[in-house]
């Protein structure tokens, strides 16, 4: 059949010839090829073989001089140990002769060898156990010293001088014409309703004096009121005094928080943040409590990590250990005060604890109660800190406006110029004219009894005044 193709297509049978002659080629090119494979790989396969029979060899080799080693090895350590038997016998015998020559047991021996070298040595001894102390005193008196310095360092507060003054400045001098009023009723109202002195000698200033802080911030708040309203009179002088009397409570309250976030303590009862507070307006010895404390607390928690005490306790005990000064409606010291108000509150042991022993008044019970002390005595007893002529002043007229609010129809009380001018509020109600008037006699010879050492003359007024209003 393909011959019959062929035929009648010759171009056909050309083109077959070719291809089979191109396949017989490639053909003879793989088989040459793959030979050649074969045999390069058929002389890897015998270099091979040839290194595992020396790596055999090899190994052979190093296993029998290892098992030579081993064997050695062994031999060694029977002939140690032989030697050790050897040793051990040798000593046993020389001990004996020894005992029996110096009649003693080894026990006893060792006994007067130790005895000897103890007397030898003693005075020696002696004398590094006494360097050793005088060394370690000198460095903990360094130490100390350097505790201290870095906690006052750490908790120095920028300090003001407390004064018993109050400036407000003016920005015309028309205003001084409406606080004196006409006749200088405003300005007697403002005094009788603020308890302070208003002096308007200076230009553009007033000045309100009072030994009473609180008295003096009323007064200055109040003051400022009544200048921005622009109506100053009597009636409105009175209201604005009351309303800010009542918003007081409120600027102490944010000063207790503001205290308590700055020392790093939280969640305080609502009394005890807003006696705090008070601290805003009360001094030691010419001292801001608020500073006082802030001051106090930072060096007591210096003090605290450098002795690996309890930091919280600390904390808050020299935060609170002065509270007691500002509870004015008890008898005691504020010491007393102090710890029966944290008793109240239910304070930790350790913190009422410290409190009550910050002033030496019990026997010291703990690490933290010592800080506390340590660090009220720092802050109380640096140069400038305190001023004890304000406090002393402070006392006194707060002596003199109890003794005389204790007297029977009495009202209010205002003390000023140190205590030389004293101006008596009556109540109407419980004493008349002729009443007010023994009562003022009988008031002055108390004074002048009491309180001699006041300089100069006591000017004594006392203020009856009825009103009736109707609406």
């Amino acid at each position: 059949m393909f011959d019959l193709v062929f035929k009648f297509f010759p171009n056909l049978k050309r083109e077959r010839d070719l291809i089979l002659d191109e396949a017989h080629k490639r053909a003879d090119r793989l088989t040459i090829q793959a030979q050649s494979k074969l045999s390069e790989l058929s002389r890897q396969i015998a270099s091979l073989e040839k290194k595992i029979s020396l790596d055999e060899e090899r190994l052979k080799v190093e296993r029998q001089e290892l098992d030579k080693t081993k064997e050695g090895l062994k031999q060694e350590q029977q002939q140690l140990a032989d030697e050790k038997i050897a040793v051990e016998k040798k000593k046993q015998e020389l001990l004996k002769k020894f005992e029996k020559l110096a009649g003693l047991t080894p026990e006893q021996a060792r006994e007067n060898l130790l005895a000897h070298w103890e007397q030898k040595l003693s005075s020696d001894i002696a004398q590094r156990i006494r360097e050793a102390k005088e060394q370690i005193k000198k460095e903990s008196e360094e130490k100390g010293k350097e505790i201290l310095i870095d906690a006052m360092r750490f908790g120095a507060t920028d300090y003001v001088v407390e004064y018993t003054l109050s400036t407000i400045t003016l920005s015309s001098d028309e205003y001084k014409g409406r606080i004196i009023g006409k006749e200088g009723r405003n300005i007697r109202s403002f005094e009788l309703a603020t308890g302070v002195e208003v002096d308007l000698d200076e230009e553009g200033v007033v000045k309100l004096s009072s030994f009473d802080p609180v008295k003096r911030e009323i007064a200055r708040v109040s003051l400022e009121s009544l200048i921005k309203d622009g109506r100053i009179q009597p009636q409105r002088i009175e209201e604005v005094v009351s309303k800010t009397r009542s918003e007081i409570g409120k600027i102490i309250y944010k000063e207790g928080e503001k205290l308590c976030y700055e020392v790093g303590v939280y969640n305080l009862p609502k009394e005890i943040v807003e006696l705090l507070g008070r601290f805003k307006y009360r001094f030691s010895y010419g001292q801001n409590m608020i500073q006082h404390t802030l001051e106090e607390t930072r060096i007591g928690v210096a003090l605290a990590h450098e002795l690996k005490a309890d930091v919280n306790v600390v904390r808050l005990a020299c935060l609170l250990h002065d509270i007691g000064k500002v509870i004015v409606d008890k008898e005691g010291s504020h010491v007393q005060l102090g710890v029966e108000l944290l008793k109240k509150h239910r304070f930790p042991a350790s913190i009422v604890e410290a409190v009550e022993t910050h002033h030496e008044d019990k026997d010291f019970t703990s690490t933290e109660g010592i800080i506390v002390y340590l660090a009220d005595a720092v802050s109380g007893g640096r140069p400038g800190a305190r001023r004890e002529d304000v406090t002393a002043y402070i006392k006194r007229i707060n002596e003199m406006e109890n003794f005389i609010k204790a007297k029977e129809g009495v009202h209010d009380v205002a003390v000023l110029q140190a205590g030389r001018e004293i101006r008596v509020i009556i109540n109407p109600q419980k004493l008349s004219d002729e009443q007010t008037i023994v009562f003022c006699e009988k008031l002055r010879q108390d004074l002048q009894k009491y309180y001699s050492s006041i300089p100069g003359q006591i000017k004594l007024t006392a203020i009856r005044e009825f009103r009736v209003t109707n609406k």
